[in-house]
């Protein structure tokens, strides 16, 4: 395993933000402004996924992880932080965040459920971030196309910090003796609930806008989710790839991301080195 950073972001989160900030798109804007609503809660219960199983493991077991579990750590509780500056701006707007609340809910019918099935939504909830942050670091003109540059930043920051520990959660379930077949079926359960909530949040942000009803919206997010780069296109291979018997999350690309950090250090220094 390597070593994970924890960056600051230099980023303005205090200035307004604007309405359609993303390109004057208002579905690509919205589509984002939903997954931002999900970080939050979302990184929370990863944190707590893998702090939960890291104390099932002996001492000697989690001897060789520790830092990789404390960098893992502390790049998720920075992201839910930035992202918690970033709502606020949309809360502004008028937003409303109903994912968030749904997320709470499923965790807390998770209480006292065998800690491998936490890190097991987990590792699958990170492979999901993987594949949007890969999709996002090579076809940001498509995703991201004008988007404010401060705003351009702070996702592409994101998601090359996903890149770079998404085999964290799956090593820990594999080494807590987590099962295939269950990696396989929280898998399913976990986009499922992903797809569902996005497009939920997605359709409310653009009724709470007041541009769900305009024909333009709806051509833009045809092209961004099924035009030939689009979303789905672009990420069912890597999706499927999760469901092979020899699947790792390292077998992925991920130079991308390291390639962003490393042109991009000036705007996330780090703080510490786990």
């Amino acid at each position: 395993m390597s070593d994970l950073v924890v960056r600051r972001l230099l980023v303005d989160l205090k200035s307004p933000v604007a309405r359609h900030w993303n390109g004057g798109d208002a579905f690509r804007t919205a589509l984002f402004n939903a997954l931002s609503f999900s970080f939050p809660a979302g990184e929370q219960f990863f944190i707590d996924a893998v702090r939960l199983g890291a104390e099932q493991l002996e001492a000697g077991e989690r001897a060789g992880i520790d830092d990789e579990l404390r960098g893992f750590i502390g790049q998720e509780a920075t992201h839910r932080r930035i992202h918690e500056r970033f709502n606020e701006q949309l809360f502004g707007h008028g937003l409303v965040n109903g994912w968030e609340g749904r997320i709470l809910r499923r965790a807390r019918r998770l209480d006292g459920v065998d800690p491998r099935v936490w890190v097991g939504v987990t590792a699958a909830t990170e492979h999901l971030t993987a594949i949007l942050a890969d999709y996002l670091l090579t076809q940001h003109g498509q995703a991201l196309g004008g988007a404010e540059p401060r705003l351009r930043d702070l996702w592409l920051w994101h998601a090359s910090e996903e890149l770079e520990h998404r085999s964290v959660a799956f090593d820990l379930y594999r080494q807590l003796g987590g099962n295939e077949k269950w990696r396989r079926r929280l898998f399913f359960i976990v986009s499922f609930h992903f797809v569902v909530d996005l497009a939920r949040q997605t359709t409310h942000n653009l009724w709470r806008d007041g541009s769900w009803w305009r024909l333009g919206t709806w051509a833009s997010g045809t092209r961004m989710l099924f035009g030939r780069d689009g979303l789905v296109r672009r990420c069912f291979g890597p999706w499927r790839r999760y469901l092979a018997h020899d699947f790792h999350p390292a077998n992925a690309d991920g130079a991308a991301g390291l390639q962003w950090l490393a042109t991009h250090a000036e705007l996330a220094p780090p703080v510490a080195r786990a």
